[in-house]
């Protein structure tokens, strides 16, 4: 049977689904089964206590350094040095994961992420002020992160039933996504009182947390015999021509690509805050306008139980990204600051559902030697397509004016994503 056209869920380690969707409230309201799982409620519960702490340093980092030189070239030039080992690292992660014990790759990554986290402590306490050692340090726990992910990730499909996969995923989505709204506000609370080695204290602890409840997961070695496997650059190629065979992969992954680079408008928002909605104050506007799409996607994870138990995953990918497409070019339409942010969250919601089936389909339809690696592709388009996006609006913000752009990013989104769909029916037709 072809994977890419139905679904597998025949890991024989995955635990059997014994509950039944709940009733009445419990039908619209976020679905909460894979919390009876013990070994998924340990590795939940730690994403709960990193979702904030690690948005604090994702604060004070580019704060420090933009204190350090008054340049926010400089804090470009960092950014630019946490992707690249992020990137390198998650391709290769990906095919480790697939090689070893899932449970120990994550004690020692995690492990890697909270000593640098104690070490940028130690460089903020002692006042070095080096632009250098940031970015070193930076780039070291961005190689560490690169190489957790996708063990984390493809760890899911072995803890939880094939048809609580939406639901696990809205989980985990919905507090990075409440991680990314408070995380900034409570650094931004916290700078002035305490400083920023607080904010980085605060994330190591609670990576330390992190350490532990991972500590407690079951074993997670590679299934199918105890054949050693390597981990190299052939395994890396091996994860792309899986992906190039299996059209659901495959499409799942540019399902992503269509709504990201063409349809990700942050990149205007400060030309957007500054011309189109100045009369609401800059400042304000500014806020308002990053805060949509996530305060959008926390809504959604909210309220996940109508759409976490649904079947027909490939659709409620197709149907995501549409009407992300749509939403956001109704944003991009609008004149008035309020009414473009009541369709930013409704994007939001939109990319919730998209993250809950694409991710559910990588799961589920990937067998387990490969999951690894189709979660370190995962974490490489998640974390790139953004940022190519921003390229690609701030050039076209420029030319044609920001509202433009953003409306013709979203319209192009969706004719791309309907397009894509009729040409290639193996999303339309997959199903749990």
């Amino acid at each position: 049977m072809d994977t890419s056209e139905s679904s597998t869920g025949t890991d024989p380690e995955a635990p059997t689904a014994r509950t039944a969707p709940g009733r009445g409230r419990r039908r619209w309201a976020m679905d909460t089964r894979p919390l009876r799982i013990p070994a998924y409620r340990r590795l939940w519960s730690s994403t709960v206590v990193t979702a904030v702490g690690s948005q604090l340093t994702a604060v004070a980092v580019p704060k420090q350094i933009y204190d350090i030189t008054h340049s926010s070239a400089w804090v470009g030039y960092a950014s630019l040095a946490g992707l690249l080992p992020m990137v390198a690292f998650a391709l290769w992660g990906g095919a480790v994961a697939d090689a070893v014990d899932r449970r120990k790759l994550l004690l020692v990554t995690n492990t890697g992420i909270a000593v640098t986290s104690l070490l940028f402590w130690a460089q903020a306490v002692t006042g070095l002020d080096s632009v250098v050692v940031l970015m070193v340090l930076l780039a070291l726990q961005q190689a560490f992160f690169g190489l957790n992910s996708p063990a984390r990730s493809a760890s899911i499909a072995r803890l939880v039933p094939v048809e609580q996969l939406p639901a696990a995923n809205a989980l985990g989505s919905t507090v990075m996504q409440t991680g990314l709204v408070a995380g900034p506000l409570l650094a931004g609370a916290l700078i002035p009182v305490t400083g920023l080695p607080t904010l980085y204290l605060v994330d190591a602890l609670a990576l330390c947390v992190t350490v532990r409840a991972v500590f407690r997961l079951p074993a997670l070695p590679p299934l199918g015999g105890s054949a050693a496997r390597r981990a190299g650059v052939r395994e890396i190629a091996a994860g792309f021509r899986y992906i190039a065979r299996h059209k659901v992969l495959l499409l799942s992954f540019l399902a992503d690509i269509v709504a990201m680079v063409l349809g990700m408008p942050r990149a205007l928002f400060p030309q957007l805050a500054a011309q189109t909605y100045g009369s609401y104050g800059e400042g304000l506007a500014l806020g308002v306008l990053f805060a949509g799409i996530p305060v959008g996607a926390v809504l959604g994870g909210l309220f996940s139980g109508v759409f976490s138990r649904a079947r027909r995953h490939g659709w409620m990918v197709i149907g995501a990204v549409v009407g992300w497409g749509a939403a956001v070019a109704g944003s991009g339409l609008s004149g008035n600051l309020w009414v473009a942010m009541a369709f930013l969250a409704v994007a939001g919601v939109a990319d919730m559902v998209s993250m809950v089936f694409r991710g559910a389909i990588l799961l589920s339809a990937a067998t387990d030697e490969m999951r690894g690696r189709m979660q370190g592709v995962f974490t490489v388009v998640v974390a790139g397509g953004p940022r190519l996006a921003d390229v690609l609006h701030g050039t076209a913000g420029s030319a044609f004016g920001p509202r433009a752009a953003v409306a013709g990013g979203g319209a192009l989104v969706v004719v791309v994503m309907l397009a894509l769909a009729a040409a290639v029916p193996a999303l339309r037709r997959y199903r749990i």
